[in-house]
């Protein structure tokens, strides 16, 4: 069980704070922010320095690991011996060795006739989540299942159709009992609310995304709090809206031009902060506490320069950290957007960074890490390259950071 700090900071009337490192159960770990505290982790690595174990991943898959109960949680795809089609399967691995505890094949892909992923995604990408005792494992259009954590399946639904564009990548969230996604295709994009014990659809709505010329997206959404009502705040095109949980409908919605939304949005300061779009990223600021279209009452500010279009942010305090795509890391006032630091960092990036006991870990699509102190003045306090690519976010569990390759998951920890 993850154990909050004793002191927590009150953000615009939603808890939220880093917490000790215990579990890492979803997408961005326990407060689905990427924040986590108490933890003693090297600043620098390599392939043998600092590194507990390393274990191939059968298959390939974008997927970041989650950490329950001392086990990794994947997903990946897996060719089928003697065909051309993709097992869509999920993992288990010891967290303490790395080997393989199970492996459970859910679905099955053709490839012949399945729509192809951009070559920055992959057939396995929204990451797992664990909750009371189940893993819940998303494969975009081609299906969802739950399974005890010793691999036997609850329930699979495969009926949440659509037409995906360059694959799959948001991740499923929990609230009030209902496992919510986005499902933002070629056309009519919608999110959807799953019994989260049967896996039957509850709910459905329709995004609106009239204006839109392309209708994708791959955010994951965020469970937030307003005086007292729940909040799914998720991302899409055209627009990012706030829905009910309970029954899918909307609360308030900002307008931007934007589609291929990846970023997840983080919450502080009674303020929600999000990247727009692919081709054009902007980092609005809103605040959610209204009703219809606010978008011009309830945008603060408003930030165009080095926005993420892929990699989501991190807030920390008062301040926003983000890194562009392109390697542009910034440091913000969230209340204000004014910069306090922009420094290159070289490379591409697309995982998400974290925050660690006063530190920000970064991860390139090249596979190195930076680590720089958190604060309103750059300080780098250390490089670790491994030469293979990376594109899923870290996860932080039993005092380690586990980070995924193209073909390995690593745990990494001080020695």
């Amino acid at each position: 069980m993850t154990r909050c700090l004793c002191v927590l900071a009150v953000l615009g009337g939603f808890f939220v704070s880093p917490v000790l490192a215990g579990d890492w159960p979803e997408f961005r770990g326990p407060t689905g922010q990427g924040l986590v505290e108490k933890v003693n982790l090297p600043t620098q690595w390599s392939k043998t320095q600092n590194v507990a174990w390393v274990q191939k991943v059968p298959g390939t898959g974008w997927s970041s690991p989650v950490v329950v109960g001392g086990k990794v949680f994947l997903t990946s795809a897996v060719p089928v011996p003697g065909t051309s089609d993709l097992a869509l399967v999920a993992l288990a691995l010891d967290a303490k060795d790395g080997k393989t505890i199970w492996q459970q094949d859910l679905f099955v892909e053709d490839t012949k006739t399945a729509p192809k992923p951009q070559s920055k995604n992959s057939h396995a990408s929204p990451t797992p989540l664990v909750h009371d005792g189940k893993l819940y494992v998303h494969f975009g259009h081609m299906g969802t299942a739950c399974l005890d954590l010793g691999g036997k399946v609850i329930w699979k639904n495969d009926k949440v159709n659509y037409k995906p564009v360059h694959g799959n990548g948001g991740s499923p969230i929990l609230a009030d009992g209902k496992l919510i996604f986005s499902c933002d295709g070629a056309d009519k994009p919608f999110v959807v609310g799953l019994d989260a014990a049967t896996g039957k659809e509850v709910w459905r709505t329709d995004r609106k995304a009239d204006k839109s010329p392309k209708k994708f997206a791959f955010s994951t959404p965020l469970l937030i709090e307003v005086k007292g009502q729940k909040q799914v705040v998720s991302p899409g095109p055209d627009a990012v809206v706030a829905y009910d949980p309970a029954d899918g409908k909307e609360i308030w919605r900002v307008r931007y031009v934007g589609y291929s939304v990846v970023p997840r949005p983080v919450y502080g300061h009674g303020l929600v902060f999000l990247s727009t779009s692919f081709d054009s990223a902007s980092v609005l600021a809103v605040k959610p506490d209204g009703q219809g279209d606010v978008t011009d009452t309830h945008t603060v500010w408003q930030k165009k320069k080095d926005a993420p279009h892929t990699p989501s942010m991190l807030l920390v305090g008062d301040e926003l950290y983000m890194v562009s795509d392109r390697g542009m890391a910034s440091c913000v006032d969230a209340k204000t957007g004014t910069v306090h630091w922009a420094e290159k960092l070289n490379g591409n990036f697309s995982a998400s960074p974290i925050y660690v006991d006063g530190k920000i870990y970064f991860q390139s699509e090249e596979g190195e890490g930076i680590v720089v102190k958190a604060g309103k003045k750059f300080e780098e306090l250390g490089r670790s390259p491994l030469n293979e690519k990376t594109l899923a976010s870290y996860a932080v569990a039993d005092g380690a950071l586990f980070l995924r390759s193209a073909e390995h998951l690593y745990r990494i920890q001080g020695q």
